[in-house]
């Protein structure tokens, strides 16, 4: 058995691995930055917690450690993003190499070296190349379009085909690719973590279907039990263009839609055996991946999903004059209730999602729509769990960063504006049942984000006040 560090514990392929590695006898070491995330995951205290990120000093991640898994990206963190996953491969390797690891294992993207990648794909390979300029061996994994329940691509793939009946469409639709199933991404990924002989190289995986986009969405259509979906291609429809019709459609936002549908106009197939050779075949048609994908979504069996990841919709920079920041605007409101305090608690964990924010309703809706046109993820997200709450989790545009059962509910907002923005309940038991303090809490950045502030003050009147108004007749309720 082996001692693994796993990087992206958090994220979408990370968290479905690490109960794999558990299952098989492996010692399991997390690199995570918000510990808290995995409070409530069933493996949490079978795993070795060590919290930081990649970018930061890795001594103590590193130690005693056989294998190295390297599951992140910088994809959509700002517009630096792609200088960033280098230093962090850099950093990665070098601590790799000092502790003596014996191999570091990295999934990557799929494409040819010999076209011009887009910058997600070109970033993905130089990773790659990084990791790899060492002593240390490297297994690096490339994969195609991932089909799983609350992978990115499967999403945008969802909501594109189960919205529009009629589509405009670039012309990367008619691009091939080979879709793989998240549940053969891990199985290639515990095969190469086991091998006693450590895999060195470029392995390329994909399914046993090579198929065009818009094939990937009839199929998706017709496995759906959806009508037939009619796609009339515009070639001067620009990835830009697209990625912001994306955002507008799906819950990917434009920041990590742009550089998702940049890739799609790049070939992404197997062109070898080298993988099926040495680590078998794919186990999973692309008909089933998605029958299985859809199914698991209908029931709310979700393990993880891309909208884990934070958002970092605005970075403050070491450039900003000290005057723009600071200063704190809040929005405080109080009321009682004859409610008990764990109802309270109840109605503010099921806010959002289908069950909406109970007053000002329109209003919430457009604040959404137009961050949606600014690129930010918007309303769409919804949330993972009707009644349940965990750190980390999305609920629309906020993210769920602190919680004290029964007692207290923090958001941070992820949607686009100048500073940053949260909303939080306490909740206390009284002698005649319980009160509720609701808080809303907003840093501007500069002279953008006090006007901000000051623009939209006049409807908090109608918005959080009819929140907490809403709240309070909810816990009543029931």
């Amino acid at each position: 058995m082996s001692r693994v560090l796993v990087t992206g514990a958090t994220g979408y392929v990370g968290g479905r691995l690490v109960p794999r590695l558990l299952a098989q006898g492996h010692f399991v070491r997390c690199l995570v930055r918000t510990p808290s995330k995995l409070n409530e995951v069933e493996w949490r205290n079978d795993v070795e917690l060590v919290v930081g990120s990649i970018e930061d000093p890795l001594d103590d991640a590193m130690t005693d450690i056989d294998v190295a898994v390297y599951l992140v990206h910088g994809i959509g963190e700002g517009s630096g993003w792609v200088m960033k996953e280098q230093r962090d491969a850099d950093n990665f390797r070098r601590a790799a190499e000092t502790a003596n690891v014996q191999r570091i294992i990295y999934l990557g993207g799929m494409g040819a070296e010999s076209t011009a990648l887009s910058d997600h794909l070109s970033s993905r390979h130089q990773v790659g190349r990084t990791l790899s300029d060492g002593p240390t061996p490297v297994c690096e994994l490339r994969a195609a379009v991932i089909i799983g329940s609350g992978s990115a691509s499967f999403e945008m793939l969802r909501y594109l085909v189960d919205v529009l009946p009629v589509m405009v469409t670039p012309k990367w639709v008619s691009t091939k690719s080979q879709p793989v199933a998240i549940s053969d991404v891990l199985t290639y990924l515990v095969k190469v973590i086991e091998s006693t002989t450590p895999f060195d190289g470029i392995y390329e995986i994909g399914g046993p279907d090579v198929v065009s986009y818009a094939q990937l969405m009839g199929l998706y259509a017709e496995v759906a039990g959806l009508r037939r979906r009619r796609l009339i291609p515009v070639p001067l429809l620009s990835p830009r263009l697209s990625s912001h019709w994306v955002g507008v459609v799906t819950p990917v936002p434009a920041s990590l839609a742009r550089p998702l549908v940049d890739s799609l106009v790049n070939e992404v197939i197997v062109r070898d055996t080298k993988t099926v050779d040495e680590l078998g075949a794919p186990q999973q048609s692309l008909r089933d991946a998605i029958t299985l994908a859809l199914s698991r979504t209908k029931r709310d069996e979700v393990p993880t999903s891309f909208k884990d990841a934070d958002l970092e919709t605005f970075h403050p920079y070491v450039t900003d004059p000290s005057w723009s920041g600071g200063k704190e605007f809040s929005d405080a409101r109080e009321r009682t209730s004859s409610a008990s305090s764990s109802a309270l608690y109840d109605a503010v964990t099921s806010l959002g999602g289908a069950k909406g924010w109970h007053h000002g309703e329109w209003l919430w809706r457009v604040r959404g729509l137009l961050d949606i046109i600014w690129g930010g993820p918007g309303l769409r997200r919804g949330r993972r769990s009707p009644t349940d709450l965990r750190v980390g989790d999305y609920v629309d545009f906020w993210r769920v960063v602190a919680l004290e059962p029964q007692r207290f509910v923090k958001l941070r907002a992820e949607m686009l504006m100048p500073g940053e923005a949260t909303l939080e309940w306490r909740v206390q038991s009284t002698p005649h049942g319980s009160s509720i303090r609701q808080c809303a809490r907003f840093k501007p950045r500069g002279l953008l984000g006090r006007a901000y502030w000051y623009s939209i003050a006049p409807f908090h009147a109608v918005v959080f006040a009819g929140l907490l108004r809403g709240v309070v007749e909810d816990a009543e309720l029931h």
